[in-house]
């Protein structure tokens, strides 16, 4: 699928909203970032942007990327260390599956909203919000 037609279905404030929603909950930051390129694997990118994008620098290594290549009709969710040391891989593939199911339905705004709500559920269990929380990354869609 074309970036552009991808990106055209989506509604962004429903998405923008969801990850403002998530964060409320949790000391966490979650992120979205949308390619324009034809990528052979989505996970490497995924992790070559999540530095590009200096995730990695939030106070408890709790940041999540949501990365999608639509021309390559492929997507990966990363986490940093923090996160993946409290939820493991079987955490990443059940969030993938659950946004895959959606995206196969055509239905891209929901699938990256279910992903979305589930990654703030178990950052609210393991990063807790916390009464000097502050929001460390943009909630913005990202794209190159």
């Amino acid at each position: 699928m074309k970036p552009k037609i991808f990106i055209n279905q989506l509604d962004d404030a429903k998405i923008v909203d969801a990850i403002a929603e998530a964060e409320r909950r949790t000391s966490g930051e979650i992120r979205l970032f949308i390619s324009s390129h034809e990528v052979a694997e989505a996970l490497p990118e995924a992790k070559r942007q999540f530095t590009q994008m200096g995730m990695e620098k939030t106070a408890e290594r709790n940041g999540v990327l949501i990365y999608v290549a639509p021309k390559s009709q492929t997507f990966a969710v990363v986490g940093d260390a923090g996160v993946h040391a409290k939820c493991g891989e079987d955490f990443w593939n059940a969030t993938a599956a659950q946004m895959r199911a959606r995206f196969k339905e055509g239905k891209f705004t929901d699938g990256l909203i279910a992903g979305i709500q589930s990654i703030g559920d178990v950052l609210q269990r393991h990063f807790p919000r916390q009464d000097n929380d502050r929001n460390e990354l943009p909630n913005e869609i990202e794209g190159d």
